[in-house]
């Protein structure tokens, strides 16, 4: 038997010894998948049984005391609201890779995170990953006949100003609840359209990442076009990766209809119509307490307090080199 093969016999032994609550809420989270779940908590602590065990049992407390199981049936109400989340916090899946991965894009640049609060900035992004994990993965898995339980993002910098610097706390808050919660659910991070001030702190922050981190980033040149269609179909490319020419040219397209992070595209429409009947279905059961959910946010890892103040501090730099250091916006690099 190999090590790993030991380490989940180990893990697994471990956690058949938890509190039935914690078991059951164990089961919403592995999806029919424990063995695969168990691999991602080890791989995530470096394959230490004992390590991984308090990663999962810390997990499955998190989700007891924010009630995450129900999370899929609290909805972000009004609409109008939702609609301020989904055009300020800019997330979407753009299809699937020839493998089946789902691929997700993220508009890092574009995101102001400035049209509500952080409980519900936290809110919507634990919901899509619960409707990545529950509805989307386990679907690709079944029409592809094998397990399929990560995804690939592919995150584009246009438009990145050093006014990020005033998001880094929010941006913060969301990397831990994946960090800890979600750990080894994305195989690459794709990076595209970067411009140089992404490419100044890529450099000092690329050396503080763990190296299994920094094997699944990918900075691609210009708008990844090329690279990415090796991969996946044109029709699942992120609608800003759709075009050619230098990279932060899409600023200038019209919107697109295949927008992924719109609300009217049709991933933002099934999550929304499936988290409203979730709610109605539960309000036939109990009383359903409406309005922001409120999450708490484990302390992030002295790692990522690291990494968080490298970034600051070098986004501090190139606002002084610049004369600017709030709204100083560079110009795309395509090297």
């Amino acid at each position: 038997m190999n090590s790993s093969q030991e380490a989940v016999n180990q893990l697994n032994a471990l956690m058949d010894q938890v509190d039935e609550h914690l078991k059951d809420t164990f089961q919403i989270l592995h999806q029919g998948y424990p063995t695969e779940t168990l691999v991602r908590f080890l791989k995530a602590r470096e394959w230490n049984v004992s390590k991984a065990h308090k990663m999962l049992v810390d997990c499955l407390n998190w989700r007891l005391q924010n009630d995450i199981d129900n999370i899929l049936s609290k909805p972000i109400i009004p609409i109008d609201l939702y609609r301020a989340v989904r055009d300020s916090q800019l997330v979407g899946l753009s299809g699937f890779s020839k493998e089946g991965v789902p691929v997700f894009g993220i508009g890092v640049g574009l995101s102001t995170l400035d049209r509500a609060s952080v409980n519900y900035y936290v809110q919507s992004h634990i919901q899509i990953n619960e409707y990545r994990d529950r509805v989307v993965l386990p679907a690709a898995s079944e029409l592809h006949g094998r397990y399929i339980g990560t995804c690939l993002k592919v995150l584009d910098m246009t438009g990145l100003k050093l006014s990020a610097l005033g998001q880094i706390k929010l941006l913060t808050i969301i990397s831990t609840v994946d960090d800890l919660n979600y750990p080894e659910k994305t195989d690459v991070y794709y990076i595209v359209n970067a411009p140089y001030i992404f490419s100044a702190c890529w450099r000092v922050v690329r050396p503080l990442l763990q190296e299994r981190t920094r094997k699944k980033v990918q900075v691609l040149h210009g708008s990844g076009r090329d690279e990415l269609l090796k991969i996946m179909d044109y029709a699942s490319l992120p609608h800003f990766c759709k075009k050619e020419g230098p990279a932060g040219s899409s600023q200038h397209l019209p919107p697109d209809i295949n927008d992924c992070f719109s609300l009217d595209h049709p991933f933002h429409q099934e999550v929304y119509n499936y988290v409203k009947q979730q709610a109605q279905s539960q309000a036939l059961k109990v009383p359903v307490k409406l309005g922001s959910f409120h999450v708490d946010v484990p302390e992030p890892d002295p790692e990522g307090t690291m990494i968080v103040q490298t970034i600051k501090s070098e986004l501090h730099k190139i606002g002084d080199q610049n004369g600017d250091t709030h709204e100083c916006c560079l110009t795309n690099d395509t090297g």
